[in-house]
């Protein structure tokens, strides 16, 4: 009996190696001929609008929420809806259960009169105006602000800056700070070799792909790979699922407004004001001390795009008495979306809510 055991074991490998190949076979014809499933996120309305900026208040899912309200804030060069991707893969979902009334700000795709905007635009004049329409419409002056990325840098300018604004909690996600840290990037946006004036004077907004096309570069084989990774798993229905879902959302790109984007290469990427001093926006001084409110800072243990090395001194720059750094397994997506952030970063981030949203 047990001599035959191996053979029994290969027989089993063999027949389910053949039927995943048919599978894949099938399925990979069904991928390529049809298209991504689109988002379907969770109920929701518009606020407020101005150009292409569009403020969502969710609907609530309990009868009973916190007294402070969330507002989530996202990079000016992604979609936001990686916070709410479909229902059990969503962080807006997963807030609404937990008992708390969901905003969320998305920039829209910047237009050609759009590439003037600046940073102290967005910071100084677009966030007060929305946590303003939040107090509103919640009945509540206190708001939680929760950043990812370049939201993050943007939520923590403006905390900096509007103390007074009505942030009772500020979270940044994966939030980069120290730009020396930032060192692939630094190299492809060397001020020897890349013009930047050029390019936005020519451009005025910047293409999508050239954000992409640089990220690319930061890890050259991570999409060959992962393509690999899906053929591997064309047979299993939920990894296919996922991985279109998850690769229509980074497919899904936006300009980046000109002169914003100038401002970023030139005061962060080269001189490294925000990290070092020196930043001044609207002509006001940015200095990270100046923020007071509790402070939660979410990193990614294996985030290549916004390195340890970038996001690690923002903990110590900020001047909150009540300060948390939480370092967590995943890359720079897996850390808010996913099996991994549903497992371990959504539940850190309740736990540490909870008590400061009363």
């Amino acid at each position: 009996m047990n001599a035959t055991a191996p053979a029994d074991d290969l027989g089993v490998r063999v027949r389910t190696e053949v039927e995943r190949t048919i599978q894949r076979g099938i399925r990979g014809v069904e991928y390529f001929s049809t298209a991504a499933p689109h988002n379907r996120g969770m109920p929701r309305e518009i606020l407020y609008q101005r150009g292409t900026l569009k403020l969502y208040r969710y609907k609530p899912l309990v009868g009973e929420v916190y007294r402070v309200p969330v507002l989530l804030i996202m990079s000016l060069l992604n979609r936001p809806y990686i916070f709410d991707l479909t229902p059990g893969v969503s962080l807006v979902e997963f807030l609404l259960k937990r008992g708390y009334e969901v905003y969320l700000i998305d920039w829209g795709a910047p237009r050609r009169e759009d590439s003037r905007l600046v940073l102290e635009d967005y910071a100084l004049d677009f966030i007060p105006e929305c946590i303003r329409r939040v107090a509103e419409d919640s009945g509540e002056k206190d708001v939680s602000v929760l950043g990812y990325c370049m939201g993050g840098i943007l939520s923590a300018i403006h905390a900096a800056v509007r103390p007074e604004d009505g942030v009772k909690n500020l979270v940044c996600f994966a939030t980069p700070i120290n730009f020396k840290g930032m060192k692939l990037f630094r190299n492809w946006t060397d001020r020897r070799h890349f013009d930047v004036d050029r390019l936005v004077d020519t451009l005025g907004n910047i293409p999508p792909e050239v954000i992409t096309q640089s990220m690319d570069m930061l890890r050259p084989v991570s999409r060959i790979k992962s393509q690999i990774d899906l053929w591997d798993n064309m047979w299993n229905d939920q990894f296919v699922k996922s991985y279109r879902i998850f690769d229509r959302w980074a497919s899904d790109q936006i300009p980046f407004p000109g002169e914003c984007f100038r401002q970023l290469i030139k005061e962060f990427m080269w001189d490294n004001k925000l990290a070092e001093g020196g930043l001044k926006l609207g002509g006001l001084p940015i200095d990270l001390k100046n923020i007071r409110v509790p402070f939660l800072h979410v990193l990614g243990e294996h985030d290549h795009i916004a390195p340890s090395e970038a996001t690690r001194v923002l903990i110590d720059l900020v001047g909150s008495e009540d300060k948390e750094e939480i370092v967590l397994k995943g890359g720079h997506v897996s850390l808010v979306a996913g099996p991994n952030a549903i497992k371990r970063m959504w539940p850190k981030l309740d736990q540490w809510l909870e008590g400061r949203s009363t």
